[in-house]
Parts: structure tokens; C-alpha cells; sequence
């Protein structure tokens, strides 16, 4: 069986358990590893994805200068560390390293500056997203059911 198809199926078996969290369906595997369960025939599945989007601020052309100028140094810092690399050996090594990082700060804040301005105020906020799933559940193999369920049973009885 290849990876792909090892991956690729919603697993097959009996739902032992509903999570309205990750964080609770991570803790009842945990609580099936802590007790000597198969966990391998295990499966937390997602179920209805929402992709949710959280606002972080406004962006200005001067956070998007700001953005720019910072990904730019980074890349700057990159290009004159190799340089520095590969330069003759009577060569300052740490000014052609600043020098590319002032460059590449310099290009990118102007690239951040004028992409902003040329979106003409289209998506000028800030914002990150991620997918969430309004529901967890724990799938086992239809032979370890009863036992997984079992188990969990003693987990929910504990506070």
C-alpha cells in the first residue's frame, strides 16, 4: 500500500467518542496510550470545517512599507551571508552582509509601499485564518471498540 492510499481515506471503523475540542480528543488518546491501548487503530477525524478568519488591524502603507522593509531584510541578510560565503578573501565579509541587508530592507519596504498603493484600498486590514472543526471524533477498528470504549468510560468517571 502506498502512502497515498495509506492517507488518502476517511478511516473506516466505529465512532468510540465526540470532542467538541481537539484538546479533548488529544486527551483521551492520551488517556488510551496511558492505558496500554492499540492507539495505532486509532483516528481523531474533523468534522464540519469552517475556515475562520481573525482581523489583526488596518493596513496602512506605512505597516505594508513596514512588512515589506522587514522581508526584505531577512532576504537581504540571506544574499550577503552567502556572498560573504563566496567573496574573495580580502573582502569585508560583515559590510557586505549589512550593506545586503540595507538593500533588501530598502527594496522591500519601497515594494510593500507601492503594492499597497496600487491595491487602491482593496483588502487594507490585516488578518490571519485558519480551518477549525465544530466537532472531534475518535474512530477505532470495529474489533477494539468495545474495549477502547470501555476504557474511556473510566477516563470520563474521573474530574
Amino acid at each position: 500500500m502506498s502512502l497515498h492510499e495509506q492517507y488518502s481515506d476517511i478511516p473506516r471503523g466505529q465512532v468510540i467518542a465526540t470532542y467538541d475540542t481537539y484538546v479533548e480528543a488529544q486527551r483521551a488518546v492520551d488517556f488510551l496510550s496511558d492505558e496500554q491501548f492499540a492507539v495505532e487503530n486509532l483516528s481523531i477525524v474533523g468534522s464540519d470545517l469552517k475556515m475562520v478568519e481573525k482581523v489583526t488591524g488596518r493596513l496602512t502603507r506605512g505597516r505594508a512599507a513596514a512588512a515589506g522593509a522587514a522581508s526584505g531584510a531577512w532576504f537581504g541578510l540571506f544574499v550577503g551571508v552567502l556572498l560573504s560565503l563566496f567573496a574573495k578573501s580580502g573582502t569585508n565579509g560583515f559590510a557586505l552582509v549589512i550593506s545586503a541587508l540595507v538593500y533588501g530592507a530598502a527594496f522591500g519596504a519601497i515594494f510593500g509601499f507601492v503594492g499597497h498603493a496600487l491595491s487602491k484600498g482593496k483588502r487594507d486590514f490585516t488578518s490571519r485564518s485558519k480551518i477549525v472543526s465544530s466537532r472531534y471524533e475518535i474512530v477505532v477498528v470495529w474489533a477494539q471498540a468495545d474495549e477502547a470504549r470501555e476504557l474511556l468510560a473510566r477516563l470520563q468517571a474521573t474530574p
